[in-house]
């Protein structure tokens, strides 16, 4: 049963699958909500700091690969841009998760000239407020529906 929780905890850790799928889907699953809770947080913020960390590499590698790609300007990283623009660093983490990834949240919030420390810092929040909401909203949501069914 630990290697459930593992593939959780790995689940979270890979960029567009993240917090949104892999909650939900441990807790129907039926694993724990509180280990699922734990280990899909630990998992993605593990990525986003070493991301966050690592960004200059990062940085240097990802928009080389794009120009490769001939994508340097992607629907997700526009959307960042206008929200960057509307709500700045606390906006983009918060509808980071939701919206474009918490991966690509950091970067771009990074790109667009934030600081570590408080890419770090909103990040925590919007990654732990994310986590409880799906988490919550999933177990309690999974209860309903199988006690009333």
């Amino acid at each position: 049963m630990i290697y459930e929780y593992f593939l959780v905890f790995l689940g979270a850790a890979i960029p567009w699958l993240e917090i949104a799928l892999v909650i939900p889907l441990g807790i129907v699953w039926g694993l724990s909500p509180f280990w699922v809770m734990v280990m899909a947080f630990v998992g993605n913020m593990l990525t986003v700091l070493a991301l966050i960390i690592g960004f200059d590499k990062f940085k240097v590698w990802y928009l080389k690969r794009q120009e490769e790609k001939g994508k340097a300007h992607s629907k997700k990283n526009e959307r960042a841009k206008r929200i960057w623009n509307r709500y700045g660093l606390p906006g983009l983490a918060l509808l980071g998760p939701i919206l474009i990834g918490t991966h690509i949240a950091a970067f771009i919030g990074m790109t667009l000239g934030a600081t570590k420390k408080n890419t770090t810092f909103w990040l925590t929040i919007s990654i732990a407020m994310w986590t409880l909401f799906f988490g919550l909203a999933t177990a309690f949501g999974f209860d309903f529906f199988t006690k009333n069914l």
